[in-house]
């Protein structure tokens, strides 16, 4: 069971603070609420997305179960342990849920950090995580995420609980209103190399644009990027464009 966000259905603004302890997006400061989130969605969120959701995921699943197994057992092999990962994040309204993937880390890493601020994190990288993660099998767990209610297929990818600046950015463009993503706009226009801001505004591009057409265009759009992405970095976010 996850416990309540105090922020849950509330709009905030990120306030700088260098006497808060630093958070998930390197920044030392914490939200502050200035209002109610009212957003009612459309027939097409609220309706015609979830039906499509549960379907493609419902298929998904029966589809992909012998990739499931064998990535499972390639996990257990690489590195014994658990072989999903399960992690704390923002869902629609900024709801907490519970986010599931394929563990490609070590044992040993410590747990909800983002990658980028792990010192050297190539060495927490198992030999099997370094592949899935590449092709972004090690997201497939979410797609059970996306049939019980708590994801859509497209979206904005699910901010981790702990990162306020992003989902401050996310509120000027209304971009915590909808559920979160497997894939999205943002994720196939950058993914790791995004700064905060420049992602939060292209996840409010895809919510002014959200329609079935459009989430057609960051489906097709993301298989095309599954086979081989030079966007994923582990040096961080904006690592791409510093070096």
């Amino acid at each position: 069971m996850t416990d309540k966000n105090p922020f849950e259905g509330k709009k905030v603004i990120f306030i700088e603070d260098d006497r808060d302890e630093m958070n998930a997006d390197g920044v030392r400061g914490h939200l502050e609420a200035v209002g109610e989130s009212n957003v009612r969605s459309g027939f097409y969120d609220r309706v015609v997305k979830r039906v499509v959701d549960i379907v493609l995921s419902f298929f998904g699943l029966v589809i992909l179960s012998p990739v499931f197994a064998g990535i499972a057992l390639a996990i257990v092999i690489d590195d014994p342990g658990p072989v999903i990962f399960a992690q704390k994040r923002i869902g629609r309204n900024k709801k907490y849920f519970k986010l599931h993937k394929f563990r490609s880390m070590k044992m040993s890493t410590p747990h909800d950090i983002p990658t980028h601020m792990l010192e050297n994190p190539d060495s927490y990288i198992t030999k099997i995580g370094r592949f899935i993660r590449a092709h972004s099998l090690d997201e497939l767990p979410q797609i059970w995420d996306i049939f019980i209610g708590n994801m859509s297929v497209i979206g904005p990818r699910p901010a981790l609980w702990n990162q306020d600046l992003l989902t401050a950015e996310r509120d000027k463009y209304g971009a915590n209103d909808v559920r979160p993503g497997l894939t999205g706009w943002a994720q196939i226009n950058g993914r790791d190399e995004l700064e905060i801001p420049d992602k939060a505004v292209l996840d409010g591009e895809y919510i002014k644009r959200e329609s079935f057409a459009f989430d057609a265009r960051c489906f097709i759009g993301t298989i095309s990027k599954v086979g081989r992405d030079d966007s994923v970095v582990e040096g961080g976010t904006g690592e791409m464009k510093r070096r």
